[in-house]
This record gives structure tokens, C-alpha cells and sequence, in this order.
């Protein structure tokens, strides 16, 4: 099977690659969680992130938005002492700040709903024939990036929502002969008759 150029052979990115990379994710739950591990993600390796993804689960309610945003100084030292996360401060409160901000969003749609909305509500499917060519960034993510930004989220810029959009499936970046991109294609479509 032909995969993307990216994967290599550690087992945990085949995984990510074969099951979820390019999957288009519409529970708000579900993308709140990679929202915040992409801008967990930034200065980092993706493979770092993946290998803390469960740590981060357990530090952080379940990504329950809630229960987050409602964090205080003391919880704030606590994640900054877990080994199982990444221990930055900023990136810590920028965590709780963005489940402020994903409340408000969920006052007035779901959390679905405000970033699907971007996409006109189905996937870009992309014709990649190289990894080379696919970009770190696009117009959409930038528009996501200053409305994310306008509700008071951090650590949203544009490549940031740009490989959340590829993460969660809003973009097929996915190359014309990695064998994931058409079985994607096809069970969106599936999903939708």
C-alpha cells in the first residue's frame, strides 16, 4: 500500500495516517481536542503530540470545554507539573482561554457548524502529487484563523488551522496515490445517500 511521503515507518503515524489523518470529523467534542493539540503541536513534532494524545485526555477532563474553562491558578500549576503533557504555560492557559472561547461559539451554533462553514460543509479534496506540493497554509485557514482569533482563541494562526483542517478532514491533503485518499472520498460520499 502507498502511503503518504510523510508517515514513514513508526507505527503510531501509520495509524494516525491509516485511521483518522484526512477523516472528516464532525463532533464538536472531537474538534475542540485536535484544535487544541495542533496549537499544542506548534515548535514541535506532530509524533510528540501523538504520543502524548491520551495524557492530554487525562490532564484535561476529556477535552470537556466546561470543565476547562473554569481552570484556576492551582489547576494551572498542576498541568504545569505533569510530565505526561506539554508544560508550557502559555500553551496551558491558551487551552483554557480557547474553551472559553469554544463556549461562546456553542452559544450561538455548534462548534461544527462555525468551522464546516469555512469549507461550505463538505471536504476540499486536493490533487496532491507530492508531498512537496501541498501547502503549509491556504486562504480558508487564514480566514478561520482571524474569526477563531476574533472569539479569543490562541495559538490559531494560519498553518496551525491549516493542518487542523487536514487533521479533521475539512481538506483531502491526502496525495493522488496514497491509497487513504480515495477510501475517504468514497465513504464521505457513502455517508451522505
Amino acid at each position: 500500500m502507498q502511503r503518504c511521503e510523510w508517515v514513514g515507518d513508526q507505527l503510531i503515524y501509520v495509524q494516525y495516517h491509516d485511521q483518522e489523518w484526512g477523516v472528516p470529523v464532525f463532533n464538536d467534542r472531537a474538534l475542540f481536542e485536535m484544535l487544541i493539540l495542533e496549537g499544542a503541536q506548534a515548535g514541535l513534532s506532530w509524533i510528540t503530540i501523538l504520543h502524548k494524545r491520551q495524557n492530554y485526555r487525562r490532564a484535561f477532563d476529556g477535552f470537556d470545554a466546561n470543565k476547562i474553562a473554569r481552570y484556576d491558578e492551582a489547576k494551572i500549576a498542576l498541568l504545569l507539573s505533569d510530565r505526561g503533557i506539554v508544560r508550557n504555560r502559555l500553551k496551558v492557559k491558551a487551552t483554557i482561554q480557547n474553551a472559553r472561547a469554544f463556549l461562546k461559539i456553542s452559544d450561538r451554533s455548534t462548534f461544527s457548524e462555525f468551522l464546516w462553514r469555512f469549507v461550505d460543509g463538505k471536504p476540499i479534496v486536493n490533487e496532491w502529487a507530492s508531498v512537496t506540493q501541498v501547502p503549509a497554509s491556504s486562504p480558508v485557514a487564514n480566514r478561520m484563523s482571524r474569526e477563531l482569533k476574533d472569539f479569543g482563541f490562541k495559538f490559531v494562526g494560519a498553518t496551525i488551522c491549516y493542518a487542523f483542517m487536514q487533521a479533521v478532514g475539512m481538506v483531502n491533503d491526502h496525495t493522488k496515490t496514497c491509497f487513504r485518499r480515495q477510501q475517504i472520498i468514497d465513504q464521505y460520499n457513502a455517508e451522505l445517500t
